[in-house]
């Protein structure tokens, strides 16, 4: 099973999607821990993203080839770099998206505070709110709050029917 956790920095995406990983004892590959990897400064640009996509990408493929559960979370803002991640699943490999959303005035508070990996500022927020490509297949989307969490989960846990899925909590 893979899922692609998917919405705008500080809409709780990677809170959401770490637990998400738990619950369905899947790997976890998150875009700001790989960009973590690269030495220069974060900046966030085209060329940073496609690096960090490109690699998230290299990782999927090698999950797959062992037959792992994936939760990936990064923006997925544009409709290409979705593409290329459907077309690099193996062929009888669905891929299951799931939108995170959050309230501006959320996500503003959730920017200002210090996180653990993402370097994501309000200013970050904007460009790639601005660059956003609505994804316009059936995926679930998820509203973010200070303390839906387990709503959220349990809402995901149906709509990946994990109770047919034979590799979810081994």
């Amino acid at each position: 099973m893979v899922v692609i956790v998917f919405g705008l920095p500080g809409s709780g995406k990677s809170y959401f999607a770490s637990r998400l990983a738990s619950l369905i004892n899947a790997e976890y590959i998150n875009s700001d821990i790989v960009r973590k990897m690269f030495p220069e400064k974060k900046t966030y640009s085209l060329n940073e993203k496609v690096s960090v996509y490109n690699e998230m990408l290299r990782r999927m493929k090698e999950m797959l080839k062992e037959n792992r559960n994936l939760v990936l979370d990064a923006t997925f803002y544009k409709s290409d770099i979705r593409r290329k991640f459907i077309n690099e699943a193996k062929p009888n490999e669905k891929i299951s998206f799931i939108e995170v959303r959050a309230n501006e005035s959320v996500i503003s508070e959730r920017l200002k505070e210090t996180r653990t990996d993402s370097e994501a500022d309000f200013d970050v927020y904007k460009k790639i709110k601005n660059e956003w490509e609505p994804f316009n297949q059936d995926h679930l989307i998820l509203q973010s709050t200070y303390n839906n969490i387990e709503e959220m989960l349990h809402k995901a846990a149906d709509y990946l029917n994990l109770s047919n899925d034979k590799r979810a909590n081994k």
